[in-house]
């Protein structure tokens, strides 16, 4: 038995398995167990670099390269519209809400009982005073004039004699013929006949006026409305309908109401002599109906709603207003004389408060504090802040801030429109620069807004018209964001 220390020698490899020497292009023997870089890792390698590479790209694209949209991003001077500060007039304006109300509404009713035999007017028929209207049947007041007259007639006979007997008893008595008595007693009943025809003349006059109010005539001018009643029926002095009602149209009056706090500036005005313009416009308030002027104010305030009663008249020649219908008022109180006026468009509100961006000399907008005075809709005063002649930024002005250089667009029109360019362009929420939160132009004058519109005719990816010399602005998808 072999030892346990002891090794067995290794047997002779034969030469035919002797591994050969190693060939042009071959890894030495001692290299065999060096792993070998798979296909796997080459691949990965080389996704890695390109994802280094786009990232490389990506950030200089991103910092050294304007993008197309946004606001207070330097893409050259920014195309703005301008309006110019000039000098005038301008009216202060109460606005209220008014009823149409007629000076005279008359429910024309009859004054006697009978039977109506005859309607003279249309329904809508304007009618003047004077005019007929309706008759009734006169027979029977007439049948009770004759007998009135008659009853007259015999009264008088009777008072006659008695006045007769009167003149025989003075000559008795001062001839002693008679008591004294006698001749007292007939001066008495002449009296008493004398009241007697007096009765009667009345009843006749009663008579008369009746058949007077047989013929009703319009007691007003005006429109005639529905009428009430046909001919053939019997009406009464009881009826509360009526027979027809006229509304005088011409002329008219609207009644509206001011707040306590303007009825000073309209007092006085008004104790001052002066007669105050009031117009009226429709419903929506954009077109003017017909020009009246105040006539009188109510005599107390309503403690319920703080607000005061006043009455303007209008000629109303078409009959344009029409009674009960909802007018807008706009008294003009008083008017500013050669004050600075601007278009609304041009005001901004923001931080600094109420401003406008004053274009200057250089081209560079600035944000200056105005003080606001009235406005016509279109228009507003400035009382403090600016000068004639000074140029203001009407359109574009929420892509501006204080000292951005600006180009003035060719052709503006009034209010900073530049003529010629669709009004659909505005509102267009820009995109791809995280700044386009919902579309639409935010409200004027907030300079921290987003979402801003691009320049007018310009489509919402496309940059602003750079300006002469200034290099053009890539297109909004080379931002790769």
């Amino acid at each position: 038995m072999p030892r346990g220390d002891e090794r067995r020698p290794l047997p002779e490899v034969p030469d035919h398995f002797q591994p050969a020497s190693p060939g042009p292009g071959m890894p030495p023997p001692g290299d065999r167990l060096t792993p070998r870089p798979s296909r796997f890792r080459r691949a990965l390698l080389l996704v890695l670099l390109g994802l280094v590479v786009g990232l490389v790209v990506w950030w200089v694209l991103r910092h050294h390269q304007a993008p197309s949209t946004g606001r207070f991003v330097n893409t050259g001077p920014m195309p703005v519209g301008t309006a110019t500060v000039t000098q005038g007039d301008m009216p202060v304006v109460d606005n209220a809400l008014g009823t149409v109300t007629p000076l005279a509404t008359v429910t024309v009713q009859t004054q006697i009982n009978g039977q109506l035999v005859d309607v003279g007017f249309k329904e809508g028929q304007i009618v003047n005073k004077g005019d007929f209207l309706a008759q009734i049947d006169p027979r029977p007041y007439q049948v009770a004039l004759e007998q009135a007259q008659g009853q007259l007639a015999k009264d008088q006979a009777a008072l006659a004699d008695a006045k007769l007997d009167l003149a025989r008893y003075e000559k008795l008595v001062a001839q002693n013929s008679i008591a004294a008595q006698t001749l007292d007693t007939q001066r008495a009943t002449v009296a008493q006949d004398e009241g007697t025809v007096q009765v009667d003349q009345a009843q006749v006059d009663a008579q008369k006026l009746n058949l007077v109010y047989c013929h009703i005539t319009a007691p007003v001018a005006g429109r005639v409305g529905l009428r009430q009643v046909d001919p053939g029926n019997y009406i009464q002095t009881s009826s509360t309908t009526g027979i027809v009602v006229i509304t005088q149209l011409q002329p008219i009056s609207v009644i509206f109401t001011l707040p306590e706090d303007s009825l000073q500036a309209v007092l006085k005005q008004v104790h001052a002599g002066q007669t105050l313009v009031a117009t009226a416009y429709d419903r929506t308030g954009n077109n003017k109906i017909e020009a009246g002027q105040l006539a009188t104010i109510d005599n107390q305030i309503d403690t319920t709603t703080g607000t005061v009663k006043l009455r303007a008249t209008f000629p109303n020649a078409a009959s344009v207003l029409f009674p009960n219908q909802f007018v807008n008022i706009r008294l003009t109180v008083d008017t500013l004389k050669g004050v600075d006026i601007v278009p609304q468009s041009a005001i901004q509100r923001g931080a600094p408060g109420t401003f406008v961006y004053l274009v200057k000399p250089d081209d560079t907008v600035t944000a200056t504090t105005v003080t606001l005075g009235p406005d016509d809709g279109e228009n507003v005063a400035v009382l403090k802040g600016l000068n004639p002649g000074d140029k203001v930024v009407t359109d574009g002005a929420d892509r501006l801030k204080d000292g951005a250089k600006v180009v003035i667009t060719e052709g503006a029109g009034k209010g900073g429109q530049p003529s010629g360019q669709p009004n659909g362009a505005q509102g267009q929420g820009q995109h791809g620069q995280g700044q386009g939160h919902g579309q639409g132009r935010p409200p004027q004058g907030n300079p921290g807004s987003e979402g801003q519109a691009p320049a007018q005719g310009q489509s919402p990816g496309q940059a602003p018209a750079p300006a002469a010399g200034q290099p053009a602005a890539p297109a909004n998808g080379s931002n790769g964001g």
